[in-house]
């Protein structure tokens, strides 16, 4: 769409970033002789009622907001049968491009930062909105170094009983996960509180507080595992700020801050203590130590979390062998005996590329069936949507060592969010026809495959996740 004019206003300039419902273009505001950015709904979900209403409900949603931590709405409005939102141009980096480019920031500007989101998501909370969302990569930095919270595409009305996303959907980014989201609980403030609590860990250490291979895993973690004292990685980070952090953490809601403002007033006492070298009293996290205190008990909490592991991973494997011995007994019509299926073994052997010139990391296709759903095969890192780069997709290629009948393919990620299909065929250079439906791929996702004999199969990706790039950690196939 570059070249175009939007209203007879916005001229599109440039593309800047897409995600998995629309794309996002630096534009030229004719009318007022100012850059905008402008945001537009991906063509294939114009139809798409669901898709369209939430994209409107950011709109209305945004344009409640004014206050300087917050990316402002100037207009939204239809483009043909696409719609779109024109927002303030923020010129600059995302906070996780910060903190991934310098690691830990001074403890004083990550305050800053932290304070600078705290203020602006208060004043959504005061207008009933809850982010639900809240990362790095939604926070913006200006020239200046002003942190403004961006896209409220799945923020949701505290008073809200109905519309597109009811309770029980697990929405958000799992590193940045409250409990009660990865629960698909009821979400409120101190929903956001939590988020923000990880983010501002991330700005102290460099690090998540929780680390996974795949979206599952670190939603447990979440659940149901304490989060690292920030001061068994930064020893020099103020008592009274590792206490503020680690009662933003709280696994209980009722546990946190009780507001995002309180969260705020908590981190402004911090930062003055941080210039003036003067320290007060920490906060307390209801029910648990405000910090440990000596090595040995951080060792005796440690030393705990494996059994709570343990206890949950068995009573996952019980469930996974009822379900295989289930799967294996009974076919779908019910008849004991038949239904049993074989694995196949799949060696990753290389990328289809058909619509690009530099390949996709061919050289890591092994990964994605090495048995370590720790590594992984990755496309390569799209700001734009294969739609708007003139490519059909591009897939990982799977070599059977034999013609097989392949009846299921599961594909594992870390990260869920891309759409794909499975494709065959006899030679590793194509062609290849689809064999499967399409599909959005989440943390483990099985394609139902139509059986017909080959010996190479793609896991042929159309559109990437929100951050650019899809990976494959690890495929499955049975006949």
């Amino acid at each position: 769409m570059v070249g175009e004019v939007i209203a007879d206003r916005y001229e599109l300039q440039e593309l800047v970033g897409s995600g998995g419902m629309s794309t996002v273009y630096r534009a030229y505001d004719r009318d007022l002789q100012r850059t905008v950015a402008v945001k537009v709904l991906h063509s294939r979900y114009a139809d798409d009622d669901e898709y369209t209403e939430r994209f409107r409900r950011e709109a209305r949603m945004a344009a409640q907001l004014s206050h300087p931590g917050v990316v402002l709405v100037i207009e939204r409005g239809d483009h043909g049968d696409r719609p779109y939102i024109v927002f303030e141009y923020v010129e600059g980096e995302n906070l996780k491009q910060l903190v991934d480019r310098e690691g830990p920031l001074p403890v004083e500007r990550a305050l800053e930062l932290a304070i600078q989101v705290a203020r602006g998501l208060s004043v959504a909370h005061g207008k009933g909105l809850v982010h639900r969302d809240v990362k790095p990569q939604n926070i913006l930095l200006n020239g200046s170094g002003q942190a403004k919270v961006t896209d409220f595409g799945i923020a949701r009305s505290l008073e809200m009983q109905g519309g597109v996303t009811q309770t029980g959907a697990v929405l958000g980014t799992s590193d940045y996960l409250s409990p009660e989201q990865a629960q698909g609980g009821r979400v409120s403030e101190s929903s956001d509180v939590y988020s923000l609590g990880v983010v501002l860990y991330e700005m102290l250490t460099g690090e998540l507080p929780f680390a996974g291979d795949n979206f599952v895993a670190v939603a447990m973690q979440h659940i149901n595992q304490p989060a690292p004292w920030v001061t068994e990685r930064r020893p020099d980070v103020p008592v009274r700020l590792e206490s503020a952090v680690a009662r933003a953490l709280a696994k209980d809601p009722r546990e946190r801050f009780a507001t995002m403002a309180e969260f705020c007033g908590e981190l402004e006492d911090c930062l003055v203590e941080v210039r003036t070298g003067e320290t007060g009293a920490p906060t307390a996290v209801i029910g648990a130590p405000a910090r440990p205190a000596s090595p040995a008990r951080r060792r005796r909490g440690r030393a705990a979390i494996p059994l709570v592991l343990v206890a949950v991973g068995l009573a996952l494997a019980a469930v996974v062998l009822a379900l295989v011995l289930t799967n294996e007994s009974t076919s779908p019509n019910g008849n004991a005996g038949a239904g049993t299926t074989t694995s196949i073994e799949l060696t990753g052997v290389g990328a289809w590329d058909p619509f690009g010139t530099d390949g996709e990391h061919d050289e890591d296709a092994s990964l994605a069936t090495d048995g370590d759903s720790a590594t992984s095969w990755q496309t390569e890192n799209y700001r734009s949507s294969f739609e708007d780069l003139g490519k059909e997709g591009v897939g990982l290629v799977l070599d059977a060592g034999r013609t097989v009948s392949l009846g299921e393919l599961t594909v594992t990620t870390e990260t869920p969010g891309f759409i794909a299909e499975i494709q065959a065929g006899g030679s590793p250079q194509g062609p290849f026809e689809t064999v499967s439906a399409s599909q959005t791929v989440e943390a483990t996702t099985t394609f139902e495959v139509s059986g017909e004999d080959a010996r190479y199969f793609v896991v042929w990706i159309t559109e990437v996740p929100s951050e650019g790039t899809a990976r494959v950690n690890e495929v499955e196939a049975r006949s």
